[in-house]
């Protein structure tokens, strides 16, 4: 903790209350990290309380539903408007850099990073940004320290099994473009992605995926605020990983 964090951290308990914070404090004590799920063993931070729930039901969360169907009743055109880009706008994708390492057969077009809209993909991508843009920016359901893009696998990618950073942020997919022979597994269970519609998980839990089809899986991936976090907790959050991320980078 630094100063400035203990200072951010002191004013959000002034207004929200002494106790507000108390899961993200109780999240960085020394040793918080030995109580997890052993599915969970290579995320960085688990803020306690959180359910121990790999998979969720994308239109269960109150909170969440509206950028589900917002997504997916406007499938169509997002996949028209993706498959045009592709086809066209290749430079408008790159490499997918995840932890540092990037990947040549994982391809990705960013609508959302580093805390803002990527303005360029409006007029690529118009109905994804403005979908993005209205349910989920603007309402505060999406996690600045994270982002959303389109995703594409190539044929025969991988992405290995990994634990993400941390459990109070959840990952939502929706399926635009799936070949046969695709797959995700979370903790063990494995599914597949269902053309128009969304997929929901913790990806604290160790994850993978795979293209073993013979031509691009592109969904769209939408990084969330976890519906069991507060207000407070997400603004703390907020000024502690930014402050990490400002540190690591000297």
């Amino acid at each position: 903790m630094t100063p400035e964090t203990e200072n951010a951290f002191a004013a959000l308990r002034s207004e929200y209350g002494a106790e507000s914070l108390r899961r993200v404090e109780t999240m960085l004590q020394s040793g918080a990290g030995k109580a997890r799920h052993p599915l969970q063993r290579g995320a960085k931070w688990i803020l306690p309380g959180i359910s121990e729930t790999p998979w969720h039901d994308p239109h269960g969360h109150p909170e969440l539903a509206p950028v589900v169907e917002a997504l997916e009743a406007a499938h169509p055109a997002i996949k028209e408007e993706v498959t045009a880009a592709w086809a066209g706008r290749r430079e408008a994708f790159s490499e997918y850099e995840h932890y540092l390492t990037r990947q040549e057969d994982w391809q990705a077009l960013h609508l959302y990073r580093a805390g803002a809209l990527v303005e360029e993909s409006a007029a690529t991508v118009p109905t994804a940004y403005g979908v993005l843009d209205e349910f989920a920016v603007r309402t505060g359901k999406i996690c600045p320290l994270l982002e959303c893009h389109f995703s594409t696998l190539l044929p025969g990618a991988v992405i290995s099994p990994h634990c993400d950073l941390w459990n109070f942020s959840i990952n939502l997919h929706l399926a635009v473009d799936i070949p046969d022979g695709c797959s995700i597994a979370v903790a063990g269970e494995k599914r597949t992605w269902v053309e128009g519609r969304c997929l929901l998980f913790d990806y604290s839990f160790e994850h993978e995926a795979r293209n073993e089809g013979h031509s691009p899986r592109t969904c769209l991936l939408v990084d969330l605020w976890h519906p069991e976090t507060t207000i407070p907790e997400r603004r703390a959050l907020t000024v502690l990983v930014t402050e990490v991320r400002r540190l690591m980078s000297q």
